[in-house]
């Protein structure tokens, strides 16, 4: 949790600058403003043209504050549906950048339909005719992260963290005390390993030793490599098939009992 949380892990602006070529950054959800906290816009992979979508946190108080500390807000995620669909439109795919403690609950956020927009997300995202390959590199907190996470690919780099809550909110609900944030990350199950045994999460992207904080470039020269190898085949199958196999991964994902 300390290094998926570290203050010099790469974000995502860091991985778009090292992996992507000619980024032209999108504004705005053309309905309430501009999420800061959510970066949209149209890249190369190599040669391959595509949409990217991530989540950006701060390096320090000023950029955390616009930033929002990385919680998007409604706008956020109106944002980068709006992006989705012009991916949809033109036929390229889409790779989202995961990395937020958890959509904004401020009242503000909640008057704008923060709940609503997330849940459009995830309605559009499963229908979405083009691929989509979707990475947590760095927290994926809750709502907030599966609101930009519902993919034909799911990955994770080796030390993020992918859970339905935060451990300290786990802690205080499940024993009332905060502190107990550890034992809450053991039985949470949230590590890159935990998840990719639960099938819920397709392959581990490998981190230079000690974490990506040590070293962005091979951090992100390892991200590309696991990119382009899964965006790949997608690239060859349908605009039926991508959502078959979309909706068939989601619906495989845990145990069912019927009495």
């Amino acid at each position: 949790m300390q290094l998926a949380r570290h203050p010099l892990r790469p974000f995502a602006l860091d991985y778009i600058q090292k992996i992507f070529s000619d980024f032209q950054e999108t504004h705005g959800d053309r309905a309430f403003g501009d999420d800061h906290a959510i970066i949209t816009g149209f890249a190369y992979l190599g040669t391959q043209p595509l949409f990217v979508i991530g989540q950006q946190k701060g390096r320090d108080t000023k950029e955390n504050i616009k930033r929002n500390f990385g919680m998007p807000n409604p706008e956020g995620y109106r944002k980068a549906l709006r992006v989705m669909k012009m991916a949809e439109k033109f036929k390229k795919p889409v790779i989202t950048l995961i990395d937020t403690p958890g959509a904004y609950p401020g009242l503000g956020a909640e008057e704008r339909g923060q709940s609503e927009a997330i849940a459009r997300n995830l309605l559009e995202m499963a229908k979405l005719r083009v691929p989509i390959v979707a990475v947590i590199v760095g927290e994926g907190g809750s709502g907030g992260a599966l609101g930009i996470g519902v993919a034909n690919k799911v990955l994770m780099l080796e030390n993020s963290v992918y859970s339905v809550i935060s451990p300290e909110g786990c802690a205080a609900i499940l024993w009332n005390d905060r502190e107990k944030i550890q034992q809450a990350s053991e039985v949470m199950k949230l590590t890159a390993q935990d998840l990719v045994a639960f099938n819920i999460v397709d392959e581990i992207v490998p981190e230079p030793e000690g974490g990506a904080h040590l070293n962005h470039d091979l951090a992100a020269q390892n991200l590309k490599k696991a990119l382009e190898k899964n965006l790949k085949p997608l690239l060859l199958l349908s605009p039926n098939a991508l959502e078959v196999q979309r909706y068939d991964k989601f619906r495989s994902m845990g145990v069912f009992q019927d009495k």
